[in-house]
């Protein structure tokens, strides 16, 4: 873990010293990472969006799922 100093203004710190418990750099640890959850959830609902409005990509997991019910068992293993 790194140490970093940061200045927040002083109606925050009282914010954050009002719900951290005395432990302020967990509570703004809990806070960043909930917050960077959230953002890689909206980026990747963008993305899967995109691919679903891709025809190209479309096609290619057409193709894709074509193969996948071939009837091959890969997983089967015969003695």
């Amino acid at each position: 873990m790194m140490k970093v100093t940061i200045t927040l203004e002083e109606d925050i710190l009282q914010f954050v010293d009002r719900y951290a418990q005395r432990n302020r750099s967990a509570y703004i640890n809990t806070l960043l990472a909930e917050h960077r959850r959230q953002i890689l959830a909206a980026e990747m609902i963008t993305a899967l969006k995109q691919d679903a409005e891709d025809p190209e990509y479309q096609a290619e997991i057409a193709a894709w799922d074509s193969l996948a019910g071939d009837g091959m068992n890969i997983w089967a293993i015969t003695s």
